[in-house]
């Protein structure tokens, strides 16, 4: 490995950091257009109805709207970004299946004339019973959410690998645990946005997307257009986190809406709105079974689970997958059979939300294995090293591992956390915790079936040198990817990171890339990317091959300057070669493309959860409990990554705080609750109770310094989602640790912890009697 690098590896500053700070950058609301007209949709105030009538007259004879539309005026095609399950309409047509459901939409001069005529529309609404209970959706006598799928069951699977009852049936130790995950919602600071407009068959679409391809995609094929005539424009965006990465009512009936009136629609969510459309974490019911030797080796493992999916698929398919398929990853063991049933209710949608899946079965697996821990005498720590997954591995449900240092991560985050020292003097009331995580450095796998790579990339140098501009489909989203990716193009031409120019996630100018989910986009469009400046990188030795008459193979390029590795007098700048070449030769461009290899098994399912790489990490939480009234004050937390080659260090750790964020908030306090009409009941940032920097306790995060990825462009794997993955399971051991308390539902609230408390004070005062 060339560790002679002089762009990747440093904290160079992020290329839009200005304009953010500056607030000079302009995100899809903040963008205005002539004669643009404002859009707003009419949902259901029901959970469940059959939909009698819809009358629009009074709403269309207000002053000031230009349009009003219903199922009667859009495609009735069923959409989704899953397409095994495209169960959605643009708006409903027969019934409602939510709080929040699509009735109608208008267009007007401004904002408050859309409420009014909002309020215009008659919708006569027969109620239906409802399912809001997931865990008694697939009961006999329950209403049905859509008729054609009975027990309201929208996805079954049934997996098994190896003899899993013969291994438990000779396994030392059995145990089995329940928990149950709670639903939580991304709650981006930018809100959902889109601003629609025609220009004769042509469809340009400004939206908050972090997938413009996918968008481009499905809108396309809603509309019966060509994907050459739909543009997709993702301005600047204020977080995605999974809740972005599929079409919304706003770009379809925006598009509409445009299409009718002639004119530009801008449509957005309030926050209201964005926790209605949801498509955030869901509730998971999860029973785990674990066999184990005596020494705490795992020797086969079981996880039956049942998952709210709300009230349409969206991207659930693939979560229910992911959540028993992440599971094998960190521990090594041949045995494993995963049961899981994602069920409709009449509940806002679910879908991928940061770690995709895995964070709460990763939570119940954790905390499970700290009471087999328990059982045995095992220090915590102890029977994770032992099962440990180590390099060049496959999973048992055929996930192929190659780089893997869990074994170093678990040992690193012992000695920084100071483990040993805090188990030895352990207070009452205080208490530290571990759990283990991993996810995919890309999905194996494209959401619809296509031979298209996943990546493409090109680079354009200026006429005189002076400059280059990456174009590239991929998407930031407030991570840094602009950053890190332009640092892998000058890192691959030899040239100068200050004078890269980038143009991204613009489906018009920039060539395909499937965009931002699944931490894809370090490894798979920047392996496009590096094949783009290498390629740049090849014709300008070329060029300065001729201008100093030397062979290309004695000359290499480094920020800037082309040199002779044998005459150390033989100089020549990148801007004179590249000028050059334009003269000689025309345009310097450089293009690339990435497509995984074939990957995972054969079986129902195999190809979700494969990946060309996996990060793995461990994290340790230390908390202090008043056990009074509950109260959990977190002391800090240790991370540490095993995530490849690391392009920009201050951007890999901004992602371990930001996923740290996330995992604290939804581990102790965050939760989407619903009344007995299934209307959300804390739709709001008030009561919804996400982490501010006041919050954010100590982070310590480290990386392992020689880990690297052979699948991967330098080495690199991803860090942003895999960080999130082990936090609600270290947390919940450190409260077990300071306590003696197990919490077997998320969150892990102060009332949850007081009432433990309390009981098991009851049960001990009951044993002194």
């Amino acid at each position: 490995m060339n560790e002679n690098y002089k762009i990747i590896g440093r904290s160079v500053p992020r290329m839009d950091g200005v304009e953010k700070v500056t607030g000079s950058a302009k995100y899809t609301s903040d963008l205005k257009f002539p004669n643009m007209l404002y859009g707003k949709i009419l949902t259901s105030p029901h959970a469940h109805a059959r939909i009698l009538s819809i009358d629009t007259s009074e709403a269309e004879k207000l002053p000031g709207v230009k349009a009003v539309i219903t199922h009667r005026d859009v495609p009735d095609l069923k959409y989704g970004i899953s397409p095994a399950r495209w169960d959605e309409n643009i708006f409903c047509i027969d019934k409602v299946r939510f709080v929040g459901d699509k009735v109608a939409a208008v267009a007007c001069l401004d904002e408050d004339t859309c409420y009014r005529a909002l309020r215009l529309i008659r919708v006569v609404y027969e109620e239906l019973p409802a399912v809001l209970d997931f865990l008694h959706a697939m009961d006999e006598g329950q209403p049905l959410v859509h008729d054609e799928y009975k027990r309201n069951i929208n996805t079954e699977i049934h997996q098994k690998f190896g003899d899993v009852d013969k291994a438990l049936a000779e396994a030392y130790h059995v145990r089995t645990d329940a928990f149950k995950g709670q639903r939580t919602y991304q709650a981006p600071i930018e809100p959902h946005s889109a601003i629609s407009m025609w220009d004769g068959k042509k469809l340009t679409i400004y939206s908050s997307t972090q997938t413009p391809h996918y968008f481009q995609h499905y809108i396309a094929r809603e509309f019966s257009m060509p994907m050459g005539d739909v543009r997709i424009i993702k301005p600047y965006l204020g977080g995605g986190f999974g809740g972005k990465l599929e079409p919304t009512g706003l770009e379809f009936g925006g598009a509409v809406l445009a299409k009718i009136t002639g004119r530009p629609v801008r449509m957005f969510y309030d926050r209201a709105e964005m926790f209605a459309h949801n498509r955030g974490r869901h509730a998971q019911y999860m029973e785990i079974t674990t066999g184990v030797d005596r020494d705490g080796k795992i020797l086969a493992a079981k996880a039956n689970f049942i998952m709210d999916g709300g009230a349409y698929t969206s991207l659930g398919i693939a979560t229910a997958y992911y959540a028993g398929a992440l599971l094998p990853l960190t521990y090594e063991f041949d045995n494993y059979q995963f049961d899981m049933h994602r069920v409709y209710t009449n509940l806002p949608a679910c879908g991928a939300q940061r770690g995709h899946g895995a964070p709460q079965p990763k939570y119940a697996f954790e905390s499970h294995l700290d009471n087999v821990a328990k059982d045995l005498g095992i220090d915590p720590m102890d029977i994770r090293i032992r099962n440990a997954r180590r390099p060049n591995t496959v999973t048992p449900n055929d996930f192929g591992v190659n780089s893997c240092e869990m074994k170093q991560c678990l040992e690193r985050v012992r000695v920084i956390s100071d483990w040993d020292k805090k188990k030895k003097n352990h207070r009452h009331g205080r208490g530290i915790g571990v759990a283990t995580g991993s996810f995919v450095s890309g999905a194996g796998y494209p959401i619809y079936r296509t031979d298209l790579p996943h990546a493409a990339a090109f680079i354009k140098v200026y006429e005189d040198g002076s400059a280059a501009t990456l174009y590239t489909g991929a998407a930031d989203i407030g991570q840094g990817s602009d950053t890190i990716l332009c640092q892998m193009a000058a890192e691959a031409m030899g040239y100068r990171f200050e004078q890269m120019k980038i143009v991204s996630g613009d489906t018009e100018t920039t060539p395909h890339d499937f965009g931002a989910y699944a931490s894809r986009q370090t490894l798979m469009s920047g392996a496009a990317v590096k094949e783009a400046g290498e390629e740049v990188r090849k014709q300008i030795l070329e060029m300065a091959s001729e201008m100093l008459t030397l062979p290309a193979e004695d000359l290499d390029c480094s920020e800037g300057i082309i040199f002779s590795k044998s005459m150390k007098d033989k100089t020549l700048t990148f801007e004179e070669a590249a000028r050059r070449h334009f003269v000689v030769k025309g345009p310097l461009l450089g293009k690339g493309a990435y497509t995984p290899p074939k990957l995972g098994g054969k079986f129902k399912g195999a190809a979700v959860g494969t990946s060309p790489a996996y990060s793995f990490g461990a994290q340790v939480g230390e908390v202090e409990i008043d056990k009074e009234t509950g109260e959990i004050t977190v002391i800090g937390i240790w991370d540490v990554h095993d995530c490849g080659k690391v392009i920009n260090p201050r951007l890999l750790h901004g992602q371990v705080h930001g996923a740290l964020s996330m995992g604290v908030g939804e581990s102790v306090w965050e939760e989407v609750l619903f009344d007995d009409k299934g209307r959300v009941r804390n739709p709001e940032l008030g009561n919804y109770r996400i982490l501010t920097a006041l919050d954010m306790p100590p982070v310590y995060s480290e990386v392992i310094d020689d880990s690297y990825e052979p699948s991967g462009p330098w080495g690199v794997k991803e860090v942003g989602e895999g960080a999130t993955n082990p936090t609600m399971g270290c947390f919940s051991n450190a409260i077990f640790d300071a306590m003696g308390v197990r919490v077997n539902s998320l969150p892990l609230s102060y009332e949850k912890v007081w009432r433990a408390l309390k009981e098991k004070r009851e049960r001990e005062e009951a044993e002194k009697k």
